[in-house]
């Protein structure tokens, strides 16, 4: 049996060989060469042969052997107009190829299996989208573009530049080392597509499940059809608009930006650090306590 490999360790084992090559000054990586190459040149008799786009039909990337699976094919969505989902998923395929290939010979990866993957941490998807995310925007250069600065949607685009992704991935991986709670949300039509927590919100019950059910965006955020103005904004409100578990003392900071390449807009909320923590079930569902049915009913530390 093939011993499983880590996303992480995977990516930046090859990371670590392209800055002995490239130097340190290296961005955005030319992904499609590096799969083919790397394929041919580790893995000879079982390669990636060829990446190209197609039109493809209820679904954004594919990778698949042939029959004898001495070759494998990469594919990816022509149809998509940014670049750099592109480029991200020709990286998530790779990163199958890599972690995956001998459970299976062919993956479909769906619009939202990709740079949003599920947080189960045995989720292939989740491994490849780390793998992705791991292998164009390395936390050792991430974190030198954004340390000591003030997040904004405008350094979240230098950083999409940079690494030759969406900014929709740049803030991705922002918010995984964002040093409080954080959580992206991704909205059209005053409803969620889709919304991603870092562990430290996740933890304190600050997430949304958009995969079990439809949610609308607050009437009072920035997102909201009536607010939304179409520019970059930010404003400061009580977190309890977005997470009415939230205590009433407790703000946010709320930053919104079209993402005009995906037809959907960013949300990007910030929090303290939480001074309680929520227990979870193993499937991440939030298990009510004696200090939840005290916020239910109102009722709020005093803080004096």
């Amino acid at each position: 049996m093939t011993e499983a490999k880590g996303p992480m360790v995977e990516a930046n084992r090859i990371s670590k060989m392209l800055n002995m090559v490239l130097g340190p000054e290296r961005f955005p990586v030319k992904v499609d060469e590096l799969a083919q190459e790397y394929s041919r040149q580790c893995f000879a008799d079982s390669p990636i042969d060829k990446i190209q786009g197609e039109d493809l039909d209820g679904f954004d990337g594919l990778l698949k052997a042939n029959k004898s699976r001495s070759k494998w094919l990469i594919l990816y969505n022509s149809a998509v107009r940014s670049e750099g989902r592109k480029r991200f998923t020709i990286a998530h395929e790779f990163g199958h190829y890599l972690l995956h290939r001998h459970q299976q010979s062919e993956f479909q990866c769906g619009d939202d299996d990709i740079e949003t993957g599920d947080r189960n941490k045995n989720n292939i998807e989740t491994d490849a989208d780390l793998f992705a995310s791991t292998l164009l925007m390395p936390l050792d250069d991430f974190r030198k573009q954004v340390d000591g600065q003030s997040v904004s949607f405008d350094l979240l685009g230098h950083c999409a530049d940079r690494y030759g992704v969406s900014l929709t991935a740049a803030a991705l991986r922002w918010i995984e080392i964002a040093d409080k709670r954080a959580v992206l949300v991704a909205s059209r039509d005053d409803h969620m597509l889709w919304a991603k927590s870092n562990e430290s919100a996740f933890k304190s019950g600050a997430y949304f499940a958009t995969r079990k059910r439809t949610i609308p965006v607050p009437r009072a955020s920035l997102v909201y059809s009536d607010n939304c103005s179409g520019a970059a904004q930010s404003q400061s409100i009580q977190a309890k608009v977005w997470f009415p578990r939230e205590p009433a003392y407790v703000e946010l900071t709320e930053m919104s930006k079209i993402a005009g390449n995906y037809d959907y807009t960013l949300s990007l909320l910030l929090m303290p650090e939480a001074e309680w923590r929520q227990p979870q079930h193993d499937d991440g569902e939030p298990e009510e306590d004696t200090f939840d049915r005290f916020i239910n009913n109102g009722q709020f530390p005093d803080r004096k």
